[in-house]
This record gives C-alpha cells, structure tokens and sequence, in this order.
C-alpha cells in the first residue's frame, strides 16, 4: 500500500474540476466529519491524508487505515468520501485526496475547535486610589480553542490607550493610573467559530475627590436678596466616599455641617462670603466653593415696582370681600 501511495504521489495530476466539501466545518471536539468530493467522482483507488501524514489508502473494496486512525476513519468505495469519527483539535488540518484511476487530487482545510467553558475574570486588587492605583485582569477559560477576548465595561468595549494595554493574546487588561470611569461592572467575552462564554462581572472601588464642587442659593444663581428672606444653600461635591461637609462665613467655621445651610429671615449683617469646605479622609484631600452673598434693602425703584404689582391684587380682594 506504501509503495502505491508513493506511485500516486509521482504523477498525479492536480484536478480543478472536483473539490473537497467538509459536511461541517468548523467541527466541534467529537464530531464526526465526512469529506465528500464534488461533483462525484467513482473512484477505484486512492488515498487520503491530512499534509504529509497518511490517514488510508484503498483499492476496489479493500481499504488499509494507518496507525492513528483505526477505528475511526473509513473510506465510502463508491463516492470516496472519507468519514472521519471522534475528532480532535489536532484533526485539524489541510486534507488531501488522491487518486490515479481516475487521476486526481484535491484538497479542503479543515478546523477543529474545543467549546468555550467556564470563562473566569479574576482581578489582582479591587480597592483602587484614583490616579495612583493600577490594576490586572486575566480571563481564563477551563476548555477552549482558537479563542477570541472581548473585554466591556458597562456596556462600552474596552480598547488600548495609553493607559490601557492589552497582552497575552487579549487574556490579560491592565488599566494603570486608574480613574473614576474605571468602576466597572468589567466582563471578559471569550468566543470562537462554534461557542462563546462571558465571565461574571468584576466591580471595583476607587476612592477620589473631592472636587468638582457646586454651590447654589435657594435653587438660583442670583446672589442678592431682600432682608427678611429665607435663604437654603445647597453645596456638593463630587467624592467616593461622601466628603465630610462643613460651613463657613466670613473665613470663620460656623456651627452647620452637610450639604445645606439654612439661613431665616436674614438681615444686611448677614451679607458677605459664604464657603463650603469638603474633605475626604480616605484621599487625604480638600477642596472648597465660596459665594458671596449681598442682603439689602428693596430700593425705592424696586419699592414702587412692588407697590405697582401688589395694587390690582389689594382692589381685586377689596371688591370680592
């Protein structure tokens, strides 16, 4: 059989007329995969491998199956399709069939592929310092071939930067420098042609601020009221944790901590600067906010402008009472 393999070999012409065609491919580890020619072709001998290693060889209706291959692989004498049984990834390759009544050769590629299982994220810390902490994920898998790694946050894909890199074939994200918007849920989404898998979600904490600090009066951007007005500041800041808030007037701490500070029926002494003071004692850090308040009497103008509103008002009572 050896000896009519080699004599194929030397002068076999190269047929563009018949193909290969793969029943499945990719195949799945286990599959059975059956290479039929197309068209047809009655073929009384030949031979099939897969590059240089010989899978059988037959003869009229008589076939010899290599080391390797018992029990696994059988030649279909009428049609010469090859059925290959219990595949494995190392089945994967280029296979070629041969023939010298009639003289042919064909060849199809085929590819055997391990399903995705057990796609796990593991990270190397969670607790993060904004700007000055950075982080390791891996993706692994407990199964799985020629595979693909999409790494999400939230609902975005997560692509390299200058702070972020990809390596080992895209199973390891390193952030560094981290921010903020890098709290995650993180997934890493592994996938090839037959299967795919995404790992549970990864959330982290980082500490940072404060900053960013608002400061509104009463809901408005105007500074300026009335004596006898009640006045409601409102002052945030953006930080994680909550930044501890306290209040001053003046340059002096007053005796109010937390977002509002409550003023009732203020008077003119009561003008000037107000701050907010936050402090987060994770970040060790501080920011502030100051508005400048101004309390005054209505002027005369805006007296008259009252008196003008208020006058319709008082004849429309007086009348219906």
């Amino acid at each position: 059989m050896a000896i009519l393999f080699l004599a194929f070999i030397q002068g076999v012409l190269a047929s563009g007329d018949v193909e290969v065609q793969p029943l499945i491919n990719p195949a799945v580890v286990g599959d059975t995969v059956t290479l039929s020619l197309s068209p047809p072709a009655a073929l009384k001998s030949g031979s099939w491998a897969v590059g240089k290693t010989l899978i059988l060889t037959w003869q009229d209706n008589q076939q010899a199956v290599f080391a390797g291959y018992n029990g696994r692989a059988s030649i279909n004498f009428l049609t010469g399709a090859l059925t290959l049984s219990s595949v494995t990834v190392a089945d994967s390759g280029v296979y070629i069939v041969q023939s010298s009544d009639p003289q042919l050769q064909a060849n199809a590629s085929i590819s055997v592929l391990e399903t995705v299982s057990n796609v796990t994220l593991r990270a190397n810390q969670t607790n993060l310092m904004e700007l000055n902490s950075s982080v390791a994920m891996t993706c692994s898998v407990s199964s799985g071939s020629s595979l693909s790694v999409l790494w999400m946050n939230g609902s975005s894909e997560v692509t390299e930067s200058d702070r972020v890199q990809l390596t080992d074939g895209n199973a390891t994200l390193t952030i560094s420098n981290v921010s903020r918007y890098d709290q995650g849920p993180f997934r890493c989404h592994v996938f090839n042609h037959v299967s795919n898998g995404s790992s549970d979600p990864v959330n982290f904490t980082i500490i940072y601020g404060p900053d960013s600090m608002a400061l509104t009066v009463n809901g408005q951007n105007t500074t300026s009221f009335s004596i006898g007005s009640n006045l409601t500041m409102l002052c945030s800041a953006q930080s994680n944790p909550p930044a501890q808030l306290q209040w001053a007037f003046r340059g002096e701490l007053v005796n109010a901590t937390g977002p509002l500070l409550e003023l009732f029926s203020v008077s003119e002494d009561q003008s000037g600067p107000y701050s907010c003071l936050a402090f987060n004692n994770h970040t060790d850090m501080n920011s502030n906010i100051t508005t400048r308040i101004m309390i005054a009497k209505l002027s005369g103008t805006e007296q008259r402008a009252v008196s003008v509103w208020l006058l319709p008002l008082l004849l429309i009572f007086g009348f219906l009472f």
